[in-house]
């Protein structure tokens, strides 16, 4: 009897003391919780004060945040970048093709001018294939030497040849006399010819730096009585006695791609042609040569 009241009584001191022990593991801890939520704290506001320190001794990351934080859509500067030269030759293009399709039905000259699909398919391959230059690129500058050809009347395969003697078809070739794009354009010199395009940043503007340059070159062929001579001028050699053979590389070129653009086979490398003397005169009558000069302006 005695053992099991003194049982019931260790029992009932058992069943009394666990509250006592959860309670204190409770305080223990919550303890432990705000302890941490302290030093969180402590750690935030520490790094609080070295940002604002940061950024007091540093104003301009202070700005720099400040626009990045209330930076909005229609504040946004878009990243400067270059437009593929599709873009760039898409809408004159298609703008001349459409004014081409409103017009009267196109003359015998016209038809030269423009040529066929065919030719302009075939001229296109020879200078991708001649200068390295990949194909939709070449295709739309010779798209483009066409129907420039076509607005001003002078031969698109004279054009191209310019263009593949003076930059080997790059866009953006530069001499160090100031000679800029694919026709190698004097821009500073011819700078009134670009305000209907945009100024002197359109030199480079393949469309641009083609029509200025075929409607200096028309002009010189004209003026000059000859082909021979507007290249004279066109490369400034006018006031020389010779142009240092640059006549005969063009018009070498435009045989050559007078041949291609018949479906002939002509190859795409070809020896480096001397320079240093000019072209020796052709045995042409006058009057043959005449028509050949009339053929190629387009006068």
């Amino acid at each position: 009897m005695i053992n099991s009241f003194t049982g019931a009584t260790s029992f009932a001191r058992s069943m009394a003391s666990q509250p006592a022990a959860w309670f204190s593991t409770t305080r223990i801890s919550a303890k432990g919780v705000l302890t941490t939520a302290q030093h969180t704290l402590t750690i935030v506001g520490v790094t609080a004060l070295v940002v604002m320190a940061v950024l007091f001794v540093r104003p301009d990351l202070a700005k720099a945040l400040s626009d990045s934080l209330n930076r909005t859509p229609e504040a946004e500067v878009p990243a400067v970048i270059a437009p593929p030269l599709s873009a760039l030759m898409e809408a004159p293009a298609a703008a001349t093709a459409t004014a081409t399709a409103s017009s009267e039905p196109l003359s015998a000259e016209d038809k030269a001018l423009l040529g066929s699909e065919k030719q302009q398919k075939w001229v296109t391959s020879w200078l991708s294939k001649r200068y390295r230059v990949a194909g939709d690129a070449t295709n739309m500058l010779v798209s483009t030497a066409y129907l420039t050809a076509r607005e001003i009347k002078l031969d698109p395969l004279l054009i191209l040849a310019v263009m593949a003697i003076e930059s080997g078809l790059n866009p953006f070739a530069e001499s160090p006399m100031g000679a800029q794009g694919l026709m190698q354009v004097m821009s500073k010199v011819h700078h009134e010819k670009f305000q209907e395009m945009g100024g002197l940043q359109a030199a480079l503007n393949p469309v641009a730096n083609i029509r200025v340059g075929s409607l200096i070159l028309k002009d010189y062929v004209t003026r000059g009585g000859s082909v021979e001579a507007g290249l004279k001028t066109y490369v400034g050699a006018a006031a020389f006695a010779h142009d240092d053979g640059y006549g005969a590389r063009v018009l070498a070129e435009y045989s050559r791609l007078k041949q291609v653009s018949t479906g002939k086979k002509v190859p795409t490398f070809t020896p480096v042609m001397a320079a240093a003397q000019p072209k020796a005169a052709a045995p042409v009558a006058a009057t043959e040569k005449s028509v050949e000069d009339t053929q190629i302006a387009g006068l």
